[in-house]
């Protein structure tokens, strides 16, 4: 079988460097693209290597940016351009294949395999880099590999403006010492918890007894320990093809510390209301697993899952999620953010149950039903939870809405590609939305 030639393409501190493209006078200056400076609460979303060296990271609030490097300069974000630019990209890839996949808005893997008429997959990463660093006036560093996460972890060893090959041979010296966090979809918690079993690198992670592994950290580990050995098999999907939907989800990052185990609650509902109403509209039926995300106010991201009888409905989805948190969530830290997913769908497919022969199931959807006629009919905030009454942005909020991009959640994945924290640590799909309040 012939051997697969994937590359992955990462856009160089990309916000950072369409605003100097936009703006050339900040050429050498320190720059960091941040969310609303007038709001203590505005963090840096992006910055350049000049305010890299100053310690600048992804996340700062804006004056602890300021406070590290007294002359950076704060720059408003500008999707727009970024969407712009990153479409320009894509159309670079296409000149050398058509299965392009897109991780996030700065990059994507690139499947070569059939592309031998350009050459190597070093030298069409060689062309391609040279491409968008003549017309677009970016820089780009692009991992070559066998399969999609080794390529990522290539394209993150040489930054900015590079080319990094890592074939078979490679694996041992190149992948094997790196930080087991360095690989992709490892977690902070992940790493702590490895750490604790002696798993400190890639290499320990790849040879480490699989049941162990798989006893330790379940069934996503034993995915974690195949891409250690390099048994990522997983294709490069091209950007109009559609997987089989496996998760709905949404999440939110607060504009303060939410400090009351009330507000958290109330803020799950928010959330559990729209992925109730997303689940429905994809006609995939129940969902029997619950997942919540919740980012504290240091940062660190945590994930919880558990099994629920089949569902649709946003009350039992909730509950389901503030018990996660209200069991589970140790860290004593102020909460940031929180995500609400479900998983597991029945696709209309039902299986009899004592509820569902009682009628109880029955009632409790008619009533959520007859709420989403009288929303749809007179507009959301005509009718609410008790619970929503006790916030008035909470009160206010269309989560029905079509979905909303904030800054915060282009931090968040920022945040998550410094850390390589990917998925989160049960291997529950992310969410696919989020609110700022």
């Amino acid at each position: 079988m012939e051997e697969r030639v994937i590359l992955h393409s990462d856009l160089n501190n990309f916000y950072a460097t369409v605003e100097r493209k936009l703006y050339p006078e900040l050429a050498g200056l320190p720059v960091a693209v941040c969310g609303d400076r007038e709001t203590r609460h505005g963090i840096v979303l992006a910055k350049s290597e000049e305010a890299k060296k100053f310690g600048v990271k992804t996340g700062d609030v804006i004056w602890e940016a300021k406070r590290k490097c007294p002359n950076l300069v704060i720059r408003p974000v500008r999707f727009a351009e970024y969407r712009k630019y990153s479409a320009l990209a894509r159309e670079i890839y296409a000149r050398y294949t058509d299965l392009i996949e897109p991780f996030g808005i700065d990059e994507c893997w690139l499947d070569v395999t059939h592309s031998r008429i350009f050459g190597s997959g070093e030298e069409i990463a060689e062309r391609i880099r040279r491409e968008i660093r003549t017309e677009l006036g970016l820089t780009v560093s692009v991992g070559v590999s066998f399969n999609k996460v080794f390529a990522k972890l290539a394209s993150d060893l040489k930054k900015p403006d590079a080319v990094t090959a890592v074939s078979r041979a490679d694996v041992e010296k190149k992948i094997w010492p790196l930080p087991v966090a360095a690989l992709l979809y490892v977690g902070h918690s992940t790493a702590e918890r490895l750490s604790r079993a002696g798993i400190r690198t890639i290499g320990d992670l790849a040879a480490a007894d699989v049941g162990f592994i798989g006893r330790y950290l379940g069934k996503w580990g034993l995915t974690l320990s195949a891409y250690a050995r390099g048994e990522d098999d997983s294709p490069v999907r091209g950007m109009n093809e559609k997987s089989e939907l496996k998760s709905v989800g949404n999440s939110l990052t607060y504009r303060e510390d939410v400090t009351r185990p009330e507000d958290v609650k109330r803020l799950v509902y928010v959330l559990s209301e729209s992925v109730a109403a997303r689940l429905k509209d994809s006609g995939m039926g129940k969902a029997n697993t619950v997942h919540l995300w919740v980012r504290d106010n240091a940062m660190q991201n945590y994930t919880f899952q558990k099994k629920v009888r089949p569902t649709a409905l946003c009350g039992e989805i909730a509950e389901a999620a503030f018990s996660l948190f209200a069991g589970q969530y140790k860290a004593e830290r102020p909460v940031r953010g929180l995500g609400v997913t479900v998983s597991g769908f029945d696709k209309g497919i039902e299986q009899l149950t004592f509820e569902s022969l009682s009628g109880e199931y029955d009632k409790k959807e008619r009533a959520e039903r007859a709420v989403g006629e009288i929303r749809k009919k007179y507009g959301y905030a005509k009718i609410q939870r008790g619970i929503m009454y006790e916030d008035k942005t909470a009160l206010n909020m269309n989560v029905r809405g079509e979905r909303l991009r904030s800054g915060e959640d282009e931090a968040r994945k920022e945040n998550a590609k410094e850390k390589k924290s990917g998925l989160p640590e049960d291997g529950a799909v992310p969410t696919d939305g989020d609110y700022e309040i």
